[in-house]
């Protein structure tokens, strides 16, 4: 028995051992998929700041926010900054604080009332989804607007890239993006592959 053991751990010490010169791999994709969608996210802010601040602060169709003006600029100029930051792997554990909480805040002020999912679809309803009403109305409302896009449309020609739905707009994107942030805090941008690892290891910080 102990010898079984010996000889799976010494093949799992080799598998480790094979996988460490790609273990920047994972944080890569992180920075690669997240830092696009925040960059393009805070850039369209900067281009229409003073509708962001409106909607911001509005208390009737907004989130009605205090300083919806400094709040505006702080989202857009997090959001656009901290994706380049992710995008080169440059200050990436300290990029993502500021964009969690970004994404906390979207998440509470923007998202919870929807509840989790993103898209109505039953066939990815979660146990902890906490507006199953809005899914079920937004199925309905869906068919309805199938039935009008086929009797007054050409529908194959309008779902040639893909079929319709009805965004729900749950705190599921948000979130996800959350765990995601969170995953990179302790990570780091990723072996070899982020200014950050060449940084440190020219002063001396990491090993080769």
């Amino acid at each position: 028995m102990d010898g079984s053991n010996s000889g799976f751990n010494r093949i799992y010490r080799r598998f480790l051992n094979l996988l460490r010169p790609l273990e920047g791999l994972g944080p890569l994709g992180l920075r690669l998929f997240l830092g696009p969608i925040f960059i393009l996210a805070g850039f369209n802010k900067l281009g229409s700041i003073e509708d962001v601040a409106a909607w911001f602060g509005n208390p009737d169709w907004g989130l009605g926010l205090p300083a919806p003006v400094l709040l505006a600029w702080l989202a857009a100029l997090t959001e656009f900054l901290g994706g380049i930051a992710l995008v080169l792997g440059l200050g990436v554990r300290l990029a993502v604080i500021p964009l969690m909480f970004t994404m906390a805040v979207a998440a509470v002020t923007a998202h919870w009332q929807y509840g989790w999912h993103a898209l109505p679809e039953q066939t990815l309803m979660m146990p902890w989804e906490w507006r199953k009403d809005l899914i079920e109305e937004a199925l309905v409302r869906k068919e309805k607007a199938v039935e009008l896009l086929k009797e007054h449309g050409n529908y194959a020609w309008l779902t040639e890239a893909g079929n319709f739905t009805v965004l729900k707009n749950g705190i599921e994107f948000a979130a996800t993006y959350f765990l995601m942030l969170l995953a990179l805090l302790f990570t780091g941008g990723g072996r070899f592959v982020s200014l950050d690892y060449w940084v440190a290891r020219r002063r001396g910080l990491l090993e080769s």
